[in-house]
């Protein structure tokens, strides 16, 4: 295993460093208890140099993946140690990538790494070092393993997709929310609630086989669309009730639940209250879950207690719009607690 870090992108920090740990956990890494704590930074282990890669593709909430070189004092011999190595560098200072210019720090390290015989080009380097000054005031110098590519969940907005609606969950908490359920490639993922279909398409991006349930025939269509404008396909969509539709496999197993019930819009059920609803769909689907299976509910802040079967691992305030907040709430191996009624 290969400890490092993941620099987090300051928006919705808690949710952030869950979805850093959670992902890391997903390739068959997790976090790192007892590693120096770093501002604006979670500690974490992957398998191997190249997993790193694979975290950065998958990040939402993040800026960019890094491996501890040294600590001060070691930091300018290390840097130098580096530049004879030869090759290209950039040192820059976590939050602060612009002010190189004026921080001493930075200065020294790429005078030293010249000093070795390496060179210093700021705009496409072979090697990209960051400084940051831990809660200890001890310097540290990492070097970065991966980028997280943020265009990309701008590219899937709902404006510019062929389906739309005025509500939608955004791209980036649709992935943080895959990856805060651990989604795995050829993991099959179930949303009960399928809506636009914006959380199986970030399953879907990771690898996900898809399965959904919506009341509205029209949503189902929309949701196809909305996959087919990603290159993504469902195993199966269906229109009715998620308590008591069915698809064409009867049998098959989820790994995960990942849904954003409609809370709301109690009018499509009857008077029924939407707790009540939502605790039915999830007892029922969570029966056929895999034995590590996840459930990844969106709620309400501060709405009533759901009766989810299952371990509660987290629970997660995140301001979705300007006066709406939602509780991001993963669950771990519900049929647990089923089984031993």
């Amino acid at each position: 295993m290969i400890a490092g870090y993941v620099e987090l992108s300051q928006e919705s920090l808690a949710l952030a460093e869950a979805e850093a740990v959670s992902a890391a956990e997903a390739l068959g890494g997790r976090a790192v208890p007892g590693a120096p704590p770093l501002p604006g930074l979670v500690a974490v282990e992957v398998p191997d140099a190249r997993a790193w890669t694979v975290l950065a593709d998958r990040l939402a909430l993040a800026r960019r993946c890094l491996v501890p070189v040294t600590s001060s004092p070691e930091i300018v011999p290390t840097a130098r140690a580096e530049g004879a190595r030869g090759g290209s560098a950039a040192f820059r200072r976590i939050g602060r990538p612009s002010s190189g210019g004026e921080d001493d720090g930075v200065l020294g390290c790429g005078r030293a790494f010249k000093a070795g015989g390496g060179t210093i080009d700021l705009d496409r380097p072979s090697r990209r070092f960051w400084l940051v000054r831990g809660t200890d005031e001890r310097e540290h110098l990492l070097e970065e393993m991966a980028s997280v590519d943020r265009t990309g969940p701008t590219r899937r907005r709902m404006p510019l997709l062929p389906f739309r609606r005025p509500v939608s969950l955004p791209p980036k908490l649709a992935r943080a929310a895959a990856n805060l359920a651990r989604v795995r490639p050829s993991d099959c993922v179930l949303d009960p609630f399928l809506g636009t279909g914006a959380l199986l398409a970030e399953a879907g991006l990771l690898g996900g086989r898809l399965y959904g349930v919506d009341r509205d025939s029209a949503m189902v269509r929309g949701a196809l669309q909305n996959l087919a404008h990603f290159g993504l396909s469902a195993e199966e969509l269906v229109v009715g009730d998620a308590r008591e539709v069915e698809f064409s496999d009867w049998a098959a197993t989820f790994s995960a639940i990942v849904t954003d019930p409609p809370y709301g819009r109690s009018s499509s059920t009857g008077g029924e209250a939407i707790s009540e609803l939502i605790a039915g769909v999830i007892d029922r689907w969570s029966e056929r879950l895999t034995p590590d299976g996840r459930v990844l509910l969106i709620v309400p802040s501060g709405g009533p207690p759901l009766g989810i079967p299952g371990a509660l691992r987290f629970r997660i305030p995140v301001r979705v719009h300007r006066s709406l907040t939602r509780e991001f709430c993963l669950y771990e191996r519900p049929s647990l607690r089923r089984s031993s009624r």
